[in-house]
């Protein structure tokens, strides 16, 4: 992707410098976010009773607490599992990588700007903030092994940038396009907030099951990824794409379906992110098109 040079987002919040060492979990911080526990078979093997908790900000079914709370604004308390394994960028990695998201944040903003207008709206763009460790957010403690996530409570997107090594290692998701695609879907859930759709969702979750409050978060999550497609078609218009980029973040798109995450070890009625195959159609279906119009998850069979 061209990147480098290019105008980069007003709207990052850089909370590195603090470290994060302070915060610790508690019954108040965001339990449900868990943690990014991939089974690595160096525990008991497998996924054993919890499952998968947290990839890219999208909140799994485990530990038996509520897995659509943050993407609701929600909170609720447990404990998270470390990431520790994975080695944190450079900082000069990490110096190129907020550069790298400013300039994603920004293209998102003339994006959705640009949409909003055209339907007589205004897009308020969201604060992204940076953070390492561990910081607070207005869905409770935002922790590195959380991924990155929006919060509706106090409208940001949170991102520890050492989760990029985590895609590249862990979920074999290289790639600054793929990188791209994580902050493109985060943003479609601040564009979901903006249109109604997260809102409807908390309101509806008291009348759910939670096989209905599953299903419905499943649609949520492809629309994100429909939105981040219209983001990717954005960007090629605008020659900013390179030979390789949208494979990268079809790729992404495969590595985290729920599917492919779960091994085949959870039910589908306990998706809450869809499939591979769902999520690589419904990105392409915004990259190829370019029109929100086709992102209607909830009127169309996924």
């Amino acid at each position: 992707m061209k990147w480098q040079g290019r105008e980069r987002s007003s709207n990052i919040e850089d909370r590195r410098s603090q470290g994060g060492g302070g915060f610790r979990r508690s019954g108040g911080g965001m339990g449900n976010m868990g943690g990014i526990r991939i089974p690595s078979g160096s525990s008991g093997g497998g996924l054993g009773l919890v499952g998968i908790i947290v990839v890219l900000g999208i909140i799994w079914f485990a530990t038996g607490q509520n897995p659509i709370d943050v993407l609701t604004g929600g909170m609720s308390g447990g404990s998270t599992t470390s990431s520790s394994q994975w080695a944190p960028s450079t900082s000069a990695n990490q110096d190129e990588l907020s550069q790298f998201v400013g300039v994603v944040v920004k293209d998102t903003e003339n994006l959705w700007s640009e949409v909003f207008t055209q339907n007589s709206m205004t897009y308020k763009p969201p604060k992204v903030v940076l953070f390492t460790d561990a910081t607070q957010s207005g869905c409770g403690t935002a922790q590195s092994a959380s991924g990155p996530f929006y919060c509706p409570n106090d409208k940001k997107v949170y991102i520890d940038l050492s989760f990029y090594d985590q895609l590249r290692q862990q979920f074999g998701a290289p790639g600054d396009f793929a990188q791209a695609y994580v902050i493109a879907h985060e943003i479609g859930h601040a564009v979901q907030d903006q249109t109604g759709v997260l809102p409807q969702f908390n309101q509806r979750r008291a009348s759910m099951s939670q096989d209905e409050q599953n299903a419905y978060s499943v649609r949520v999550e492809l629309q994100a990824d429909c939105y981040a497609g219209v983001w990717a078609n954005y960007a090629d218009k605008q020659n900013l794409l390179e030979q390789g980029d949208a494979q990268e973040a079809i790729n992404a798109a495969n590595q985290i379906g729920d599917d492919t995450l779960t091994r085949g070890q959870v039910s589908s009625r306990n998706f809450t992110h869809g499939t591979s195959q769902q999520r690589m159609t419904w990105f392409k279906r915004g990259m190829e098109t370019g029109d929100v119009g086709q992102c209607d998850t909830f009127n169309s069979t996924i």
